[in-house]
C-alpha cells in the first residue's frame, strides 16, 4: 500500500473512487464528472426503502413522512452544462442515498472519507430526496435559461399578515429530505451538498417533525403544535384522477419539462404557543372550525365528514363560524396536498417565548390553488391571532426519473 508521500496520479484517481478516462481538472481545482454517467439500481434488498426512480419524484404522495430537512440553495454554477453535471451527479448520489448505501473510504487516509459516514449502521428509514427550482434559477443570464421558465413559476404575492424575513425566503435550487430518522434525513443532505461544492452555497434551511397516532392499526392524520389534526382535507394520494386533477401538471398546463411534476409552496409559520395555551377549548375549536379530539367539523364527530358550511344552529347562526381557519380556506373550492411539519427551534433571545411552527409544504399543479386559498384566508382568519408567515418560497418540481436518465432532463433537453 502506497504512502501519501509517494502516490500516483492513477493512485490517487483510484483513491477518490472516479476512474482516469474522461477526468478534468476545472478551474476550481475540483474534479468534473464525464459527461456520460453510469446509473445504478434500486436496491430491493435495502429495508424500509422507497424507489428512487419512477414516474414522479418521491417524497410527494409518500405516506407517513415523519422528519424532514428542507435546504434552500443558492446556485453557483456559471453555464448550463455545469448545472447539467450537477444535477447528472446529484441523480446518482441520491439513488445512493435512498439505497441506505455509505460509501467506503480510500485505502488513502491522507483524504478526506468519501462519506460523512453518520448513518453507519442505521437502515434507510424510507429515505425520500425531493428536488425542485426556484424562479431566481431562470433569471442567471449564464444559465440561458429564460426561455424554460414556466409563467406559473414567480415570487408569491405578499399576503396579508405576512411578516417575512429575509432568512426564509427564496431560493434557486431546494431540497426535501424526509424519513424516519433525523440523522437519516440529515445525511443526505450533507452528503448532497457536500459533493457539490463549489456548485451551490446554503440560503436557508429547517427540521421538523410529525407523529402519526395509531389506531386499530392504522395510522392517523398527524397533529400540529397547536393539537389539531393537519391535513384531514387532502386529496387522497392513491386516487390517479384527484392527483392528476389537482397535483400532477398534465401536458399543456405548463412548460413542457414540468410534465408530471408539481409545484412546491413552502412557508415557515411562527406559532404563538404561549399565546394559544391561554385560549380556552371553545375559542380554540372555533378558531379551526374543528373539535379537536376527533378534527371532525364542528358540531360532527368524524374527522372526515363533509363540513357542510351552511349548517345552522338552533338560534340560527353558522354552526362553522365565518371567520374560522377552515371555513375561510373552504371558499375557494381550492384544494391542495399539505405535507406540513412541525419545528421547534428553541427560545426567542428577544422574547424569551418558543421559538417554535410549521414548516408548512403544499404540492399543486398550479400555484395559484394555493394563492387563492390564502387570499380568502386573508385578514378575516382568526388563526391570524396565533400565527405569522416568517418565509416563503415557491419552487418547480421536476417529474420523476427514469433509469438511465437525469433529475430535470427535459429541461435541458
Amino acid at each position: 500500500m502506497k504512502t501519501g508521500e509517494n502516490l500516483s496520479r492513477r493512485d490517487f484517481l483510484k483513491a477518490v473512487g472516479i476512474g482516469v478516462a474522461g477526468i478534468a481538472l476545472g478551474a476550481s481545482g475540483v474534479l468534473a464528472a464525464p459527461e456520460v454517467r453510469s446509473f445504478i439500481d434500486d436496491n430491493a434488498k435495502s429495508k424500509n426503502k422507497i424507489n428512487f426512480y419512477g414516474p414522479h419524484q418521491p417524497g410527494i404522495t409518500t405516506k407517513y413522512p415523519k422528519h424532514v430537512y428542507f435546504v434552500s440553495l443558492n446556485c453557483e454554477v456559471k453555464s448550463k452544462s455545469e448545472l447539467k453535471e450537477l444535477f447528472q451527479s446529484w441523480t446518482e448520489d441520491s439513488v445512493r442515498l435512498m439505497n441506505g448505501e455509505v460509501m467506503p473510504n480510500s485505502y488513502n487516509t491522507l483524504l478526506p472519507p468519501n462519506d460523512t459516514g453518520e448513518t453507519a449502521g442505521l437502515d434507510v428509514s424510507h429515505l425520500t430526496l425531493t428536488f425542485g427550482v426556484g424562479p431566481s434559477l431562470f433569471e442567471k443570464a449564464e444559465l440561458g435559461l429564460q426561455s424554460r421558465k414556466p409563467p406559473e413559476l414567480k415570487d408569491l404575492p405578499h399576503f396579508p399578515r405576512d411578516q417575512l424575513d429575509p432568512k426564509y425566503v427564496g431560493g434557486d435550487i431546494c431540497i426535501q429530505a424526509c424519513a424516519d430518522d433525523p440523522q437519516v434525513a440529515f445525511h443526505a443532505v450533507r452528503n448532497l451538498i457536500r459533493n457539490a461544492r463549489g456548485k451551490v452555497t446554503m440560503r436557508w434551511a429547517q427540521a421538523g417533525f410529525n407523529s402519526y397516532p395509531v389506531r386499530n392499526g392504522k395510522k392517523e392524520t398527524p397533529r400540529n403544535l397547536f393539537a389539531f389534526k393537519d391535513g384531514t382535507g387532502n386529496p387522497n394520494v392513491d386516487s390517479p384522477e384527484e392527483m392528476n386533477r389537482f397535483v400532477w401538471v398534465q401536458p399543456f398546463e405548463s412548460a413542457d419539462w414540468l410534465t408530471g411534476g408539481t409545484y412546491m409552496v413552502v412557508r415557515r409559520i411562527q406559532m404563538f404557543l404561549e399565546t394559544w395555551d391561554r385560549t380556552s377549548l371553545t375559542e380554540q375549536e372555533a378558531t379551526i372550525g374543528r373539535h379537536r379530539d376527533s378534527g371532525a367539523p364542528l358540531g360532527k364527530t368524524g374527522e372526515f365528514e363533509d363540513l357542510e358550511l351552511d349548517r345552522k344552529d338552533e338560534r340560527g347562526n353558522p354552526i362553522i363560524p365565518v371567520d374560522s381557519h377552515v371555513y375561510l380556506a373552504k371558499q375557494t373550492k381550492d384544494r391542495i396536498l399539505r405535507r406540513s411539519f412541525s419545528y421547534s427551534d428553541g427560545i426567542n433571545p428577544e422574547t424569551g417565548a418558543f421559538d417554535a411552527g410549521l414548516l408548512f409544504i403544499s404540492f399543486q399543479k398550479n400555484p395559484q390553488q394555493f394563492i387563492n386559498i390564502q387570499n380568502s384566508l386573508g385578514r378575516l382568519d382568526k388563526l391570524n391571532e396565533y400565527i405569522t408567515h416568517r418565509g416563503s418560497a415557491l419552487f418547480a418540481c421536476f417529474p420523476g426519473v427514469q433509469k438511465g436518465s437525469y433529475l430535470g432532463a427535459a429541461l435541458f433537453g
